[in-house]
């Protein structure tokens, strides 16, 4: 056109990784063949108790079933454990040879865990403080001297089973906690999570995500699944309660709508090493400890208590030592009748 300068249009040539009216695709990276991920260093502890200490019998309580992908006993000895620690995932091995403790931690929280080891092994626990007032207390108290109350300073990750437990079998609680961590948690840093296939409990935003559906296909109920979101929504104001005494641990957990007194000794128990929070509303212990102190299989909690007032400040050791001893009433009733709801 006159008057006007002519500038002719730049045209780009078409390749393979353009198109017309799209944007340029990004060819995908030439694969590469995978390698095996590098095995994580374990950092490593010795640690010498300073009382008699039966691994087995301290760390026990912590294990929910046969199959609980959280603890594991290998053949060799030792006990492999895994949590969510404040510091990420761990994974602890220990064992103990000769009266001294040996401990292996990988991932995150492995230093976490090894900081912690002496609490969790019932460092902070004193046997001695105990006086057997009945026979049998005193026999199981002779032959089990290497029970010591562990610590684990974790509030979440024994709450929550213990209110998958409430009402029902502890078949069906394993099975459910079982369950929900090899859908929701995290393969275990180091070798438990390959050889072991142990898992990472999942953290608090996850307990709260998990669908309707999935609680009911694990066998838990409604009213279980809310009270677990509702715990988990408040999980840093519960994990402070590791830290206060019992009493006033067992009230801060109580303050959550469905967590109760058996619940709240059930956790505090073990979280707060507490020699004297006994566990009352159980179908079973009160009859047990009837039963082997005066021969009442039909003694009811309030009986319970008063046969242990005597180990008033331990009455949760003598409990451990009664149930230890085997000593039980005679069965007269079918067992409970399990109840599968993911079948409904």
């Amino acid at each position: 056109m006159a008057g006007r300068r002519y500038t002719p249009r730049t045209q780009t040539p078409p390749t393979r990784t353009t198109a017309h009216g799209a944007e340029p695709r990004v060819p995908r990276p030439t694969a590469t063949p995978t390698q095996p991920p590098t095995p994580l260093a374990a950092a490593t502890r010795t640690y010498t108790p300073t009382t008699p200490l039966h691994l087995g019998l301290t760390l026990g309580p912590l294990r929910r079933g046969p199959a609980d992908p959280t603890f594991r006993a290998t053949p060799d000895g030792a006990l492999w454990r895994t949590s969510r620690t404040p510091e990420g995932p761990g994974t602890l091995r220990v064992t103990e040879r000769a009266g001294v403790v040996q401990a292996r931690a990988w991932g995150p929280g492995a230093d976490w865990f090894l900081s912690q080891l002496p609490d969790l092994l019932g460092e902070l626990d004193d046997p001695t403080a105990f006086a057997p007032r009945h026979r049998l207390v005193a026999e199981t108290a002779r032959r089990r001297a290497g029970l010591r109350l562990s610590r684990t300073g974790l509030v979440l990750e024994s709450l929550i089973p213990s209110i998958l437990e409430q009402k029902i079998t502890t078949d069906e609680a394993y099975r459910a906690w079982r369950l929900l961590l090899h859908k929701y948690g995290e393969p275990a840093p180091g070798p438990a999570g390959q050889d072991l296939r142990m898992r990472i409990p999942p953290d608090p935003y996850t307990w709260t995500r998990i669908p309707s559906w999935e609680w009911h296909k694990a066998g838990v109920d409604n009213k279980r699944a809310s009270t677990i979101i509702r715990a988990a929504r408040v999980a840093r104001r519960l994990e402070e309660a590791a830290h206060m005494e019992p009493p006033q641990a067992r009230a801060r957990l109580e303050l959550v709508t469905g967590i109760g007194p058996w619940t709240s000794a059930e956790t505090v128990q073990r979280t707060n090493g507490a020699p004297d929070e006994v566990t009352t509303g159980d179908l079973h212990l009160p009859r047990t400890v009837g039963y082997a102190l005066a021969g009442n299989r039909d003694a009811t909690d309030e009986d319970m208590l008063e046969l242990l007032a005597p180990y008033a400040g331990q009455r949760h050791r003598a409990a451990r030592l009664i149930l230890l001893s085997g000593v039980a009433p005679p069965r007269r009733q079918p067992k409970m009748r399990r109840v599968d709801i993911a079948e409904w």
